[in-house]
């Protein structure tokens, strides 16, 4: 009886050092949320256009803040070229926007999650992929 007592008791001290671990890991991450929302609320990612005639500012989720127009623009008289100016211009800064707040969010994150992974490559499979690996290993 005394080695299966041994045995229960070894097997609660090292299920409780998991608990405590995972635990200990999800305070750190509820902790950092409100961090992260500050943050992300404060995001903004500046792109200019090559030439420097237009400037475009983008928040957390991409979208447009600003557009702002040097002086300069309104000497070429090519609408259409502006225009398509001003467009890659806000494409870049939402682009560049984005991918700051994956880095972001993913720095928030237990390293190695899948939604680490998602929120790099945005790949369900990644996303997926720890959840599906872990109903195959109970089946």
């Amino acid at each position: 009886m005394a080695l299966a007592e041994s045995v229960d008791r070894d097997a609660n001290r090292a299920l409780r050092a998991r608990f405590d671990e995972v635990y200990g890991d999800y305070q750190r991450l509820r902790s950092g949320l409100d961090e992260l929302q500050g943050r992300l609320a404060e995001l903004r990612v500046t792109e200019r256009s090559e030439d420097g005639q237009v400037t475009a500012t983008a928040g957390a989720r991409g979208e447009l803040i600003s557009v702002e127009l040097h002086p300069s623009v309104f000497h070429d008289r090519d609408a259409k070229a502006l225009s398509r100016k001003i467009t890659a211009t806000v494409h870049q800064a939402g682009a560049a926007a984005v991918a700051a707040t994956q880095e972001l969010v993913a720095g928030y994150l237990p390293a190695g999650s899948g939604a680490t992974d998602f929120l790099r490559t945005g790949d369900f499979g990644s996303l997926l992929g720890r959840a599906d690996a872990v109903l195959r290993r109970g089946e």
